[in-house]
């Protein structure tokens, strides 16, 4: 690994701080994880520490799912408190989920950089007009969903879950709006499964990496890497029970578009990042 000077390392643990901050808050406050901010500033990290650009975005997406763990225990504890994390929807997606993060590990292993970028890029694309022009207009009356399709959902949620590095609730939420439950519920339930996506996310990305990859990132454990987790975790944990706390009591419907605009710019700046690959 190329030494940086000590200007440059505290300029990059300063810019993970500040992500870590952002990914934390918008967690707690928005239950979409975090991850979908601390992927893109962790593939900047790596980028500045001349990481192998053929596992750059692999050690970012496995990174962010570990941090992920804490963040969405923190943030499910919080939402747990204000009664808003249905345990029948979570045991519904616990087995489906799984199984699709086993797949969607397979499938993040075997694709290159480039390509998760790409596909990173217009995730963040969708999610962003989800924001911004549908999630406040979604009902509130819970509609009845039988089992295939929970499993079916569960499952597709843990698959795209690895591949792009996220906890879950940029998708949970979508979903359990689209089955009629309140957005506070949304937000709460999606922590709680994230904390499931997230612990088998980044373990099987760790055992993924020690394993099959070629490569191998300096202190990493597999596609895991140590030195960004200790920077993200204890920010993260700091600042997901605050935004917890926030949902409950402010309009969040002025914030969800700033958030959808914000996501916008990101998948913009990454197609651009994929275009000069």
């Amino acid at each position: 690994m190329i030494t940086l000077e000590i200007n440059q390392l505290i300029t990059l643990i300063t810019v993970l701080a500040i992500a870590a901050a952002a990914s934390g808050f918008i967690a707690g406050l928005l239950g979409v994880g975090g991850g979908i901010l601390m992927v893109p500033a962790l593939y900047y990290a790596f980028s500045t520490l001349n990481f192998d650009e053929n596992i750059i975005m692999h050690l970012s997406l496995g990174t962010s799912l570990a941090i992920i763990i804490p963040t969405s225990i923190m943030s499910a504890k919080t939402h747990y408190k204000f009664k808003a994390v249905n345990f029948d929807l979570v045991k519904s997606f616990g087995l489906p989920v799984v199984i699709g993060i086993f797949i969607g590990t397979y499938m993040a292993t075997n694709l290159r950089t480039v390509q998760l970028l790409l596909m990173f890029s217009i995730f963040s694309f969708c999610v962003g007009l989800f924001f911004i022009f549908i999630r406040e207009k979604m009902g509130e009356k819970p509609k009845s969903v039988g089992t295939f399709i929970k499993s079916i959902t569960g499952a597709f949620m843990g698959f795209m879950s690895v591949p792009l590095g996220i906890g879950g609730g940029s998708l949970g939420v979508p979903f359990m709006r689209l089955f009629g439950h309140p957005i506070r519920e949304a937000i709460g339930t999606s922590a709680a499964i994230g904390f499931i996506i997230s612990l088998f996310g980044a373990s099987s990305m760790a055992l993924s990496g020690l394993m099959f990859s070629d490569f191998a990132a300096p202190l990493s454990v597999g596609y895991v890497n140590i030195p960004g987790f200790l920077v993200f975790v204890p920010v993260t944990m700091t600042m997901a029970p605050i935004g917890a706390r926030l949902v409950h009591s402010i309009d969040k419907n002025l914030l969800s578009k700033i958030f959808g605009a914000f996501l916008i710019i990101i998948s913009i700046r990454a197609f651009i990042e994929f275009l000069n690959f």
